[in-house]
């Protein structure tokens, strides 16, 4: 091949690669950002007299979106569902509806009350899904500290807690999820009640939830933890684990460490975000102006594994 053909294949070439890279770039897909409709007050149980409702957050004109049931923390006594004001809007513009409840808080000796009410929360979404417009089949579960504890005991052990409120309206609809985001949860209640100890020993949050000490009742606390229920079984959801390093009310080497663990050798699918220099208690901040905080960088890669994951 002469110099000056090989110039003219060349320059063929790649006017070719040029047109099919463009031709890629033009039909490569957008992720959509969705207005946001907001629902507040949206009841979905009402137990023991107390009625139970949440803030609704939906990406406008989507049918059958993936939606994420998001439950607050507050060391299971306080703490609201406007919490999570910032991430439910953020979830929803990119195509994740969100249902932010409130449960029942405050109470020594409450557990395993506040289980049963995320999980009413689970089947409610799933039997209102069309009223919603979401997809029944694509049901997350996201919470913070004791919120992490609860989804978390309620994505594994759903179907171990059935001895109270069967007569609410959807007690027979499934309660099962695809995936859990839990951050900085506790997930061994033995371990948390230990540190309970050193970090805050004028307030016994786990001892308080529970009602006794272990010394008292170890069952309360083994049946209680969610690192009991990470065993082998279908239809497991898929975990992220998200904690800071500096976490001084929920010890992530005790906790989201072995959870992760624990979760593997069951071959349940467990990821971990681990932020530097985090502290307790960042999901509920402001990330909008602040690129560099803990939730401006924790809060992308959660969207990821719940588009995925969903």
């Amino acid at each position: 091949m002469t110099p000056w053909n090989a110039a003219v294949f060349g320059r063929a070439a790649f006017s070719a690669f040029a047109t099919v890279l463009l031709s890629v770039v033009v039909s490569a897909p957008v992720q959509a950002q969705y207005d946001v409709v907001t629902r507040a007050n949206v009841e979905y149980v009402v137990h023991d007299g107390v009625k139970l409702s949440g803030n609704f957050y939906a990406p406008k004109g989507l049918a059958k979106a993936p939606v994420v049931i998001a439950v607050h923390g507050g060391g299971w006594q306080n703490g609201t569902r406007e919490n999570w004001n910032h991430v439910a809007p953020y979830l929803a513009k990119k195509g994740i509806a969100v249902l932010a409840i409130s449960y029942r808080l405050g109470k020594a000796g409450i557990y395993p009350k506040e289980v049963y009410d995320v999980k009413s929360a689970v089947q409610f979404v799933r039997a209102k899904a069309a009223d919603l417009s979401v997809d029944p089949d694509r049901i997350g579960l996201m919470g913070g500290s004791a919120g992490g504890h609860l989804v978390a005991l309620v994505g594994l052990a759903h179907d171990q807690f059935t001895a109270e409120y069967r007569n609410d309206p959807q007690a027979t609809t499934p309660a099962h999820v695809k995936a859990v985001v839990a951050f900085y949860g506790v997930f061994d209640m033995v371990a948390q009640w230990q540190h309970d100890q050193i970090a805050r020993p004028r307030d016994q949050i786990t001892e308080k939830f529970l009602g006794l000490s272990p010394m008292q009742n170890r069952r309360i606390y083994f049946e209680a933890s969610p690192m009991s229920y990470a065993t082998i079984g279908e239809n497991r959801p898929h975990f992220l684990l998200v904690h800071g390093t500096e976490d001084d009310v929920v010890d992530p080497l005790t906790q989201s460490v072995p959870f992760q663990v624990a979760l593997k050798q069951a071959g349940i699918p467990a990821n971990r975000v681990v932020i530097p220099g985090a502290a307790h208690g960042f999901a509920s901040d402001p990330f909008e102006s602040d690129p560099n905080g803990p939730m401006a960088i924790a809060l992308p890669r959660v969207a990821r594994f719940l588009e995925g994951g969903l």
